[in-house]
């Protein structure tokens, strides 16, 4: 099958969470498993445009509106990522550093699906899915059944996949004119709470609807940021597929990252030397269990209770623990996560920021990782660091509840909670503290965590199964 990937992310392009690994590697794996598998997505300034070759594969030109455009689709030749990368160019739109927060990004993204479909159109033959991702791409299927100059696409199967629901490139009915001629007839197809919702949008056009996760599609159903109402009335195309993990990038026994590698058999000694760096490095001690947050400092991974969770923890466990964070965000959670360096030394430090190669260290380094989150429509960090032997804290929903489950039951390797508070965070990182002080259990877990596999062959499989029902 030829299958179309529409998308605003995809490492190693351009990243900026979830998406982007999801994009980079399930095509990938999709091609590895005798698909095509292709990858289109606008070409933003990033490190990666300037150090790879690029051959032109188009020109073209559109309207976004009363504007005319042109646009641009260059190719990578070389096929580095394992699947085929176009990149689009549209000067005064993508030609820019960052992927999203820029006051014209309903204008950006709409002219870039405009050209997406444009392309497309001008092919001899049709691909077998149009596979689009999140609100960024959710007006393609709309483009393609109910606009005049893109009828003859109406026949071509496409799948919406939602990473997050609560984004959903609202705009007002004032840049309708933006849309390519349209039936007018059709305006419920883009119309939510008197607004055009392109996620709204998308969950309506599409021939299927996917999330990343299976209770992450349930959730849906009563806590969707205002599209509750259309997951239920839309739950028979909605299928639940959990995310897989890149093993050939994430692999303990061969990271490039980390100076001691180790396998499920060396764990203990493996995390003891990668943790030794790591202590030394920021000041710990690295005779306490050693916690960690790796992420986003932003409201929906509950960022905001972490340092108060952190004192109180380590005033329950009177200091008998260490925490490390790494990540950027929310100013405020910045600046008082920063403080607690100059109070907790040796037990406490924060890397304000992001650092892929310290990532992979942490996660072979630390004991627990936590995820406080109060929305995680899949989560990838869990799984992770299950893979390096790093007992996650989770909290129960999304795809966190469908990946973890609670050492207090049957072969339970991780520990959850309930509540995005203070009080259940500190609580869970004082049952780590406990179940560290049992080196026999502690093993175990590692060990039984680091064989389960989440790697992304199974997800194809289940990916391939909705591609052919649309058949």
């Amino acid at each position: 099958m030829e299958i179309i990937h529409v998308s605003a992310e995809c490492y190693p392009v351009a990243k900026a969470g979830g998406l982007g690994d999801v994009v980079g590697a399930l095509p990938k794996y999709q091609c590895q498993s005798g698909d095509i598998a292709k990858v289109i997505m606008p070409m933003y300034r990033t490190k990666f445009l300037y150090e790879h070759d690029w051959t032109v594969d188009f020109k073209g030109h559109a309207n976004l509106g009363n504007w005319y455009f042109d646009f641009t689709v260059i190719k990578e030749p070389s096929n580095k990522l394992g699947f085929d990368l176009f990149l689009i160019d549209i000067n005064g739109l993508l030609d820019r550093q960052k992927i999203y927060g820029y006051e014209d990004d309903a204008e950006r993204f709409t002219a870039f699906q405009i050209a997406v479909v444009t392309w497309i159109s001008s092919w001899e033959h049709k691909p077998d899915v149009v596979h689009c991702h999140d609100h960024h791409t959710a007006l393609i299927p709309f483009m393609m059944k109910h606009c005049y100059d893109f009828q003859h696409l109406a026949s071509v199967p496409t799948v919406v996949t939602i990473h997050n629901g609560q984004y959903q490139g609202w705009m007002g009915w004032d840049k309708s004119l933006y849309i390519p001629r349209w039936d007018l007839w059709k305006r419920g197809m883009l119309d939510w709470a008197g607004n055009i919702n392109p996620l709204a949008s998308g969950v309506k056009c599409a021939d299927k609807v996917t999330t990343v996760s299976w209770s992450y599609m349930e959730e849906l159903r009563t806590n969707a940021n205002g599209l509750e109402a259309l997951f239920e009335y839309e739950k028979g195309k909605c299928v639940g597929i959990l995310n897989g993990i890149d093993n050939a990038v994430w692999d303990p026994a061969a990271d490039s990252y980390i100076d001691h590698p180790f396998t499920v058999k060396t764990v203990t000694k493996g995390k003891a030397q990668n943790k030794q760096i790591l202590c030394e490095q920021f000041g710990l001690d690295i005779n306490q269990p050693l916690f960690v947050f790796i992420g986003r400092l932003v409201g929906e991974k509950a960022a905001d209770i972490l340092p108060d969770a952190i004192k109180t923890a380590i005033h329950q466990t009177q200091g008998k623990a260490c925490f490390l964070i790494l990540g950027s965000g929310d100013t405020s959670v910045e600046w008082a996560l920063q403080q607690m360096t100059n109070d907790y030394k040796g037990i406490y430090n924060a890397y304000i920021g992001y650092n892929e190669q310290l990532s992979h260290l942490i996660y072979a380094g630390a004991d627990f990782l936590l995820m406080p989150s109060r929305v995680e429509p899949c989560g990838l960090n869990q799984m992770y660091a299950m893979r390096y032997g790093t007992v996650p804290i989770v909290r129960t929903t999304g795809g966190l509840k469908d990946t973890v489950v609670d050492m207090g039951d049957p072969d339970g390797f991780g520990i959850r909670f309930n509540n995005a508070t203070i009080d259940d965070l500190a609580y869970s990182i004082g049952r780590g503290v406990s179940v560290y002080q049992d080196k026999a259990h502690m093993e175990w877990m590692r060990k039984h965590m680091m064989q389960i596999d989440h790697s992304w062959e199974g997800t194809v499989d289940e990916y391939r199964r909705v591609y052919q029902s649309l058949k």
